[in-house]
């Protein structure tokens, strides 16, 4: 029971500190936004850290109206190959096993 409650608590700490690194969590403007790591907009190592933790984000988009799964104010094409590298890397999307033989 102690290592439930143990285990409960780590995953609770780890969601908390994950949603202070979501993305899209600034005014939707014009304007462009510096974020609070790179001074800038984000680029190809936000991407990859935000498509890791996509699921969670996305978890806690449905219940904040000011998280988004997507940071908005990027560098474009770096940011979104960053983006899905980190998705593809939380998710296994490496596409190992469909070389697998029955």
């Amino acid at each position: 029971m102690r290592k439930q409650i143990l285990v409960g608590a780590i995953a609770l700490t780890m969601m908390l500190i994950l949603a202070g690194c979501a993305p899209g969590s600034g005014p939707l403007s014009d304007a462009p936004i510096e974020t609070p790591i790179t001074k800038g907009p984000a680029g190809f190592w936000l991407g990859l850290w935000h498509g890791f933790i996509a699921l969670f984000t996305f978890i806690i988009s449905l219940f904040r109206d000011d998280v988004g799964i997507y940071e908005l104010h990027n560098k474009g094409h770096l940011y979104d190959l960053g983006y899905i590298l980190g998705v593809m890397a939380f998710f296994g999307g490496s596409g190992k096993g469909c070389c697998k033989w029955k």
